[in-house]
Order: structure tokens, then sequence, then C-alpha cells
């Protein structure tokens, strides 16, 4: 069973991805409904565009496009000027996104969570906030759902069942023990959804707003605003060269271990797990999911054990860097190049101090480009080589048309890349442009794509059964693939940083 038909909850409430098996035309998907990958694409930038209008209400009268930022003399007061002859700026201004504060999470609690209900530092309810984030998800959602031609009554009924599942998982992450730890929501998430799944069961009623991959994608869409090529350009050759060098590395070996050492059976769940530990942890995942048709259990089982070892992973290695007395930039570098998840890198950075945080986030973010780039090639490849079966026949392999790894590539990456490369051209552009992206990230689509995560790993663990992943770890290869695989990436990329940030760039 493949990944699209695994994601049909019920024969009411169909489904329609690009992985099916028939190929309709553009006239017979705009009859029936986009795809679900076409469909997170469009509304993904169609939010990013909309938050980039909305931030244009409040933009500082003190700006011009061209306004640069320049550093004043120790001579020059402290005070922020303005010289309008040069459109420059002394100072660094704010600009608040016109719905920042609208679309919230819970707060912080030690003992009793209904103190997770109130936003101690504003001194106000976090309820309004949450209402927020619940109009705008089930709006995004509803979108969905019209784009894709499906009943609007089943989804409306559902989606607020597990929008507060959502809710419950982030006021578990916001204990206080458990924060401090930096285990993170998506852990919560999933751990609900698949307690729920696994005991009293996923209710029937309940299925037409499990839409995991639908909304993943749309974060993920939603992220290519956050990814921007001119962080990669600051760090220049160094963090390239330890986010795109070591990267394809590992996944190709890793790929090769598994199949030749491991004997895996599976080699969509080979490449899966092999994308998901040496790209960047869920995101790559999803997308090379995609491109091989990987089962749902697969991509389920690959999540879980990068979400274990991230944990671990985030805990351990700022103590190590700390321990071998590395260079800020060098341990950033590690500590980016090797953990999956973007928050956790954040979180772990922050142990090494300013330059070490900025820099173990942006060797992620360099990492985080290769999504589009890996999907296709494990498209490319896998229409070629693994799904050939004149191939694995013995009669040679006929030559595969365009046609055929278009269908296969991961359509939402298109929206990821178009998202980056947009709002990286206006950050680029001057001084306006950045505080116009950052107005528009901070205060609107990076808070969306972080509830349509966490709805997304809900509705991950309701939909993973562990009777059926049981098989999976009977064999303990893929953790033995897992294992091996994360300790050759930690081993190259150390040597990669060490090389890049200590030696040959060192300064």
């Amino acid at each position: 069973m493949t990944m699209a038909e695994n994601l049909k909850p019920n024969a009411d409430y169909v489904d329609s991805t690009d992985s099916d098996s028939s190929d309709p035309s553009p006239g017979q998907n705009l009859r029936h409904g986009f795809t679900e990958d076409w469909t997170a694409g469009l509304i993904g930038m169609c939010v990013v565009l909309l938050s980039l209008a909305l931030c244009l209400s409040t933009k500082p009268t003190d700006l011009q496009w061209s306004t640069r930022l320049v550093k004043p003399d120790a001579s020059e007061s402290a005070q922020p000027t303005t010289s309008a002859a040069a459109n420059t700026v002394t100072d660094k201004p704010k600009w608040n996104a016109s719905l920042k504060g609208w679309i919230g999470k819970v707060g912080g609690w030690e003992q009793s969570p209904i103190i997770a209900f109130t936003d101690a530092k504003a001194k106000k309810s976090a309820v309004p906030g949450i209402l927020g984030a619940l109009a705008a998800t089930a709006l995004i959602s509803l979108a969905a759902v019209a784009l894709q031609r499906l009943p609007f009554g089943p989804f409306l009924v559902a989606f607020p069942a597990v929008f507060l599942l959502a809710v419950l998982a982030y006021v578990m992450a916001k204990q206080a023990v458990i924060e401090k730890y930096n285990l993170e929501y998506v852990l919560w998430a999933l751990l609900v959804g698949m307690i729920i799944c696994n005991t009293i069961g996923t209710p029937a009623w309940l299925k037409p707003a499990v839409r995991g991959e639908l909304f993943i994608k749309i974060g993920l869409v939603l992220l290519g605003a956050e990814v921007l090529f001119g962080r990669l350009l600051a760090l220049g050759i160094p963090g390239v060269f330890v986010s795109w060098v070591v990267t394809p590395i590992v996944l190709i070996s890793t790929y090769i271990f598994g199949q030749r050492v491991l004997k895996m059976e599976s080699k969509s769940l080979n490449i899966v797990i092999s994308a998901d530990m040496s790209v960047c942890g869920v995101s790559a995942a999803i997308a090379t999911a995609a491109a091989c048709k990987a089962k749902k259990e697969e991509l389920s089982l690959a999540i879980g054990l990068s979400l274990a070892f991230t944990v671990i992973m985030m805990i351990v290695m700022p103590r190590v860097v700390l321990a071998m007395d590395l260079d800020p930039r060098v341990g950033g570098a590690w500590i980016g190049g090797t953990i999956d998840s973007t928050g956790a890198v954040a979180a772990a950075g922050e142990a090494l101090g300013k330059i070490g945080s900025e820099t173990a986030v942006t060797v992620k973010m360099i990492q985080n480009i290769l999504i589009g780039i890996v999907a296709f090639a494990v498209a490319v490849y896998w229409t070629k080589s693994v799904d050939n079966k004149s191939l694995e026949n013995g009669t040679g392999a006929p030559a595969v048309g365009i046609s055929e790894i278009w269908k296969r590539f991961p359509k939402f990456v298109l929206g990821f890349i178009a998202t980056s490369i947009l709002c990286s051209v206006i950050f680029a552009g001057s001084l306006y442009g950045e505080l116009w992206v950052d107005a528009s990230t901070a205060g609107i689509t990076k808070p969306i794509r972080e509830w349509m995560f966490c709805l997304a790993f809900v509705c991950l663990g309701l939909d993973t059964n562990f009777k059926v992943l049981l098989p999976y770890f009977r064999t303990g290869k893929p953790l033995l693939l897992y294992v091996c695989g994360q300790a050759l990436n930690i081993l190259l990329t150390f040597l990669m940083a060490y090389l890049m940030f200590g030696v040959i760039f060192k300064g």
C-alpha cells in the first residue's frame, strides 16, 4: 500500500495525491480537485504573499526601499537617527507585523496546566492567541478542502478536535521541567496521537481531519520563507562545505550500507531514514517519502527515530563541544550539520553563545535548501532504477520519460523553493526588505507554520499503529541503520567543520 492509499481515511472522504496510479490530465484535476502537493504549494504561497501584504499596513514611516543600515561612530549620539539624503539609519528599527500576537501559543507552567493559558510576560490571557491560531489554521485547511473538492461537513466536525489535541501537546511541552530539557512540541504531538491510536483507536468521525501529510507540506512551504539565500552568502564557503559536501556523502553511504551490509528489505524505508538523518530530519523525510512512494508506517518509523535521537543529541552535543573547548564557530557548525530539527539546533546552539548559535542555525538553514534537490534526485533514481520492472526482470532499463519523473517529484517542494526565492530577493534588497521579511515571518508565517507542524504530528500519531510498525522493529535494522549513519554523519561533519572554520577560514 502506498502513502497515498494510506491517506484515504474512508470511502466517502477521498484524498487525491500526486502518487496516485492514474495520471489525470490538467482538466480532470480541475474537475476533481487539485492534488495534495499542488494544494499545499498554492496555499503556502498565498499565505506568504498575504502575510507580506498585511505587513505593509504597519511599515515604519521613516524607511524607504533604498534605506540601508550604517554603524554610528563612537562620537555620534547613541540615539537612532536618520539621514534623508543618504537614506541611512544609525540603529536598526523594529517592524511589528499587523497580526503579531494574534496567532499565539500557550504559556509556560510548573504545577498547574491552567497557568499555561495565561501569558505571564504580557500579563494577559493566551486564549485569544490560541483562538487566532484555530481560526488561521481552520481557514487554511478549509481552503485546502475546497481546492481538493472534498466534503466540508466531516472536516468541520473533526478539525476542532484535532486542534485541541495539538493544544494539549503544546501544554505538555511548556511544562517547566520538560521545556528546560527542550523536549519540543512535535514529540508530544506524536505521542498524544499514538496513545489514542493504540488504545481506544482513532475514531472514524475524526479521520476526515487526520491530514498529517497535507498539514506538514503546507508548513514546509511556509518554512521556505525562512530559508534565505542571503544567509548562505553571509556564512560563505565554509558553511556551504559543511552543509552541501558532507550531507550527500552521508546520505548515499547510509543508503548503500543499508542495502549491501544490512540487507534491508524495504528500499524506501532505507532511503527515507537516510535522508531524515543526513539532511534535516522530518522535512527531508516527508519530501523523500513522497518521491519514493514510501508507506505511511515507514515514514512514521523514520520520524520516530529522528525525534528520539534529536532529543539525545540536543542535550549531549553542546556539552561535548564545551568539554572539547572547541571554537564556537566549529562547534556551531558541527551541531548545525548533525542535529536534525532546526528548533533543536537553535536550542543546542544557545549553549555556545551568540556566535556559535548563529553559526549552528545558519548551517542548518543552508542544509535545508537541499530538501528540493534531494527530493528530485530520489524521484529520478527511484523512477529509473527501483520501480523499473523491466530492470528488475533483467531485460535492461528503457529510457524513462521526463513525464514520469515529473509525476513522481513532490510538487509542494516547488512552493518551498518559490517562497524561499521570493523572500530571499526581498530580504537582500535593502534594510527595508530585511525588516519586511522578518516582520512577515516572525509575526505571521512562522507561528502558523509551527501550528501546522503540531497538527501534522498529531495526525501522524493518530495514523500510526504499533502493530503495523512491529515487523520493522523485530530485525533491528532500521535502528542500526540510523545509529551507524548518524555516527558517520557526526564524524564527517566534525572533520569538515574543524577544517573549514578551525583551519582554512580560521579567524
